[in-house]
């Protein structure tokens, strides 16, 4: 949602202000400013920061952001796909208290007292509507314990600890391993958590928590709630609603929990910010460079940020050299590159403000492509920039 790379380009390329171009015949390499770091919409992360330092409250900081939204509630729980785990089982490890229960008829079974030798346990799938759970002793080697009917989930009272070929995460709530499309045996690990225990994994995740002003640890907490409402309203899958990554919202399960974000989460709890009755769309990037942009959405208006510029913001303005074969690695049909002409901006702001409308000249031809797009194929922080 934040922030879209490609890292097989590292390089960042030259645009110059509103129907002006550059020959780039000859020069090695190109000097480029530019400022924020993400899309722009909605809440300024460092923003929000540079208002909780200058004493205004999260109501207050949300307020600026989200103009026109109300207050609301929303409770209950999500579904979030896990991207670490690539495996079409899910196995955990052994814990008090853990369960197993079948999706297809409600049957739990109490894991512990079933194999009290186990030492992890497995679901996979052995038909579109069934499921088998097995489980590790200290011998090792995975022994059958029964098949149950659908999908089927592990539960706890606290984290379960999933392991995934990268590592181990442990997760509250559900694991559960979700059929991907109906009649076919394929499945993908999905945390199902109440949307406050999914904000624990979130917030500390997108701030510093062990640093930030108060007020801006709970500005997060309340967009990133609004959010997950929002998303959940309108699902990315069959099977899940959220995914783990800037995509979405970075959730890293109960890794970086942190005492002050828990209690910004606490001291907020259920507090959404609605439009129209529903969750708005609260997007939020780590900067906005002292601009927000406009959205979909009338609350995500563009207008100038009195507190992006706050001093420990790396990301307001940035500098980036780039060697010109970047660009040619980039647009390798246009040939030798030429110049960038920069089409169209969006007015607000330094420079003329965001790029939308770029072209890029070579020895064979030209291309023009979005500022978003431009952005997403070279690496660029934003898409608001210049040559120097």
């Amino acid at each position: 949602m934040r922030r879209l790379v490609l890292p097989t380009i590292a390089a960042i390329v030259l645009a110059l202000v509103p129907g002006t171009s550059s020959a780039a015949e000859g020069p090695a390499r190109l000097v480029l400013q530019g400022k924020g770091w993400g899309h722009g919409h909605g809440m300024s992360q460092y923003g929000a920061q540079g208002a909780a330092l200058q004493g205004r409250n999260h109501r207050q900081i949300l307020r600026f952001y989200y103009p026109g939204t109300r207050w609301g509630r929303e409770g209950g729980k999500v579904r979030v796909l896990i991207s670490a785990d690539t495996t079409a089982d899910v196995v955990v490890r052994d814990r008090a208290g853990l369960k197993v229960r079948s999706l297809g008829n409600g049957m739990t079974v109490d894991l512990r007292k079933a194999r009290p030798a186990a030492r992890a346990w497995r679901i996979t799938a052995v038909s579109p509507t069934r499921s088998l759970v097995s489980w590790k002793g200290r011998s090792g080697g995975w022994q059958r314990l029964r098949t149950v009917k659908g999908d089927a989930q592990f539960q706890a009272t606290g984290p379960i600890t999933l392991v995934t070929p990268s590592g181990s995460v442990a997760y509250r709530g559900a694991l559960r391993s979700a059929t991907v499309t109906p009649g076919r045996k394929a499945r993908d690990t999905v945390n199902v958590v109440s949307l406050e225990n999914y904000l624990r994994g979130v917030v500390p995740a997108e701030v510093i928590a062990s640093s930030w002003r108060s007020a801006a640890l709970r500005a997060q907490s309340v967009a990133a709630r609004t959010y997950a409402a929002y998303e959940r309203r309108h699902p990315l899958a069959r099977h899940y609603q959220l995914c783990d990554t800037a995509q979405c919202q970075v959730y890293t399960g109960t890794a970086n929990e942190h005492p002050r974000t828990d209690a910004a989460i606490k001291r907020t709890r259920a507090a959404v910010l609605t439009h129209r009755g529903r969750p708005a769309f609260t997007q939020f990037s780590s900067s906005n460079g002292g601009w927000t942009s406009a959205g979909a959405f009338p609350y995500l208006s563009a207008k100038k940020d009195p507190y992006d510029a706050t001093p420990s913001n790396p990301n307001h303005t940035w500098r980036h050299v780039v060697r010109t074969t970047a660009i040619e690695a980039a647009w390798p049909a246009l040939g030798d590159f030429r110049r960038i002409t920069v089409l169209r901006r969006d007015g607000h702001g330094a420079w003329g403000g965001r790029v939308e409308r770029v072209r890029v000249v070579g020895s064979r031809g030209s291309t023009t492509v979005s500022g978003d797009t431009f952005r997403s194929y070279l690496g660029l922080k934003s898409n608001w920039f210049r040559a120097r």
